[in-house]
């Protein structure tokens, strides 16, 4: 049996030298074999092979392009500082009005922590609560807990440095920095020019800053955004994820688009263009420009659930941010609206129509007893059908009108009471102030819906 065994042992040693010595064998013939096939290439005559040129660059001329050369240098990245405060106010807030923007808040007479809680609240349904920049987000901070910076865009609207962007963008910032598109790349540490914010207006999320220059800038033009219509190709311009000088198209998918802050409230100052055009973190404030090379639109939300774009987008018409710029570049650097104060429903009741034959204006919920409306007579019941001769189709109309006049100023209502037209002249009054006083000093009292207020 050893004899057996010690035989077995010889023929695997033998058998296992055998395969080894073949391995061997093939790649050294594998190597001569390609020695000479390499040899072989290396003699080839290509003499005759004409050498590629980069060609003339073609410019063809489409109008995308050629909008984004003629717009581009009058938009602006914008970048943040600030640094957190301690809340001093916690646990003594009264209630405000609820007055949700894209990406944030309120009508500038709560506090600050109560703006930022609503921002939150809107980045996580339309940022869906993460946070696309690592440790940098709009509203965020760094991870140590320490400076918190944002990123947005803007434009340039005057040669001598006036920029409009989102008021979320530099809300409750420490430090403003912009950087023009004509900038060179500084590096980490250049953080662009700094700028000063002339006026904010929170209920359209509107914000005008202006940065020193000695130089006239580039400007683009504002259009006149009724004038867009669904289907009309449009192109967003901004700085998403911090990626300056990004250009995107798409069509405006629909108008007159309300959005509400994921408390189920959305501001009545807020009609927004929605677009398909990839908007991402980042493009807040940049213009949504169409085939004219005009700005119809400053991008101001998204919709989505995975913090980036999923094909809608939200920008705030130009004709609104003409209004509030020309307001906020006043003496006085703040919007101010008109109010009759009175609460009323949205739209009429079905009811209503049936019994008085028409289904237009606007149905009087609540009159403020010491408000306009009350002084001029006008009672809960009462339907408001025109504003000085000018029809009113519903509850837009009327505030659109009441907040467009200024306070002291008056206008004539038509309204009907038990079947009977009549007519009241109100005076007008500063709307931030009614709602002050709508409130009182009570921190249990709670504002009128922002969405049937005026």
């Amino acid at each position: 049996m050893n004899n057996l065994s010690q035989w077995i042992r010889n023929r695997r040693l033998t058998a296992t030298f055998s395969v080894l010595a073949t391995l061997t064998i093939g790649i050294l013939i594998g190597s001569v074999f390609s020695g000479r096939v390499h040899g072989q290439q290396s003699s080839v005559d290509s003499s005759d092979a004409a050498p590629l040129r980069i060609p003339d660059p073609v410019h063809l001329g489409n109008a995308f392009s050629l909008i984004a050369r003629q717009v581009g240098p009058a938009v602006v990245n914008i970048n943040t500082e600030s640094t957190p405060h301690e809340d001093k106010t916690a646990g003594n807030r009264r209630a405000t009005p609820q007055q949700g923007s894209p990406d944030d808040n309120g009508d500038g007479q709560g506090d600050q922590n109560d703006q930022q809680g609503n921002m939150q609240d809107f980045f996580n349904k339309f940022f869906g609560g993460q946070n696309p920049f690592g440790g940098q987000v709009p509203g965020g901070g760094d991870d140590d807990g320490g400076t918190r910076r944002a990123l947005g865009s803007g434009f340039i609207v005057d040669p001598r440095g006036y920029i409009i962007t989102n008021n979320h963008v530099v809300d409750g910032a420490d430090k403003i920095y912009v950087k023009l598109a004509s900038d060179p790349d500084g590096g980490p540490g250049d953080n662009g020019r700094p700028a000063t914010v002339i006026g904010v207006d929170k209920d359209t999320d509107i914000a005008v800053i202006k940065i020193d220059t000695k130089e006239p800038l580039p400007t683009i033009k504002l259009g006149n955004s009724d004038g867009a219509e669904v289907g009309d190709w449009v192109l967003a311009i901004g700085s998403p994820f911090g990626l300056a000088k990004t250009v995107s198209a798409g069509i405006v998918s629909a108008k007159d688009r309300q959005i509400d802050d994921g408390d189920g409230h959305a501001s009545q100052f807020q009609r927004f263009i929605q677009t398909d055009a990839a908007i991402n973190p980042g493009n807040s404030g940049g213009p949504l420009v169409d085939m004219a090379g005009e700005v119809i639109g400053m991008n101001t939300a998204i919709y989505t659930q995975s913090s980036g774009y999923e094909g809608i987008g939200f920008a705030m018409p130009s004709n609104t941010i003409i209004n509030v710029y020309n307001m906020l570049i006043g003496p006085d650097h703040k919007v101010t609206r008109g109010s009759i104060g009175i609460t009323f429903q949205g739209e009429l009741p079905a009811a209503v129509g049936r019994v008085y034959g028409f289904n237009s204006g606007v149905l009087v919920s609540t009159v403020e007893p010491k408000g306009p409306a009350a002084a001029a007579g006008i009672q809960p019941g009462d339907i408001i059908v025109s504003v000085d001769g000018t029809a009113i189709k519903g509850g837009d109309d009327l505030v659109a009108i009441i907040a467009s006049r200024r306070p002291g100023s008056t206008a004539k209502l038509g309204y009907v009471r038990d079947g009977k037209t009549n007519t009241a002249t109100v005076t007008i009054t500063d709307r931030a102030k009614m709602i002050a006083g709508m409130l009182g000093d009570s921190p249990d009292a709670v504002a009128p819906d922002e969405a049937s207020n005026t």
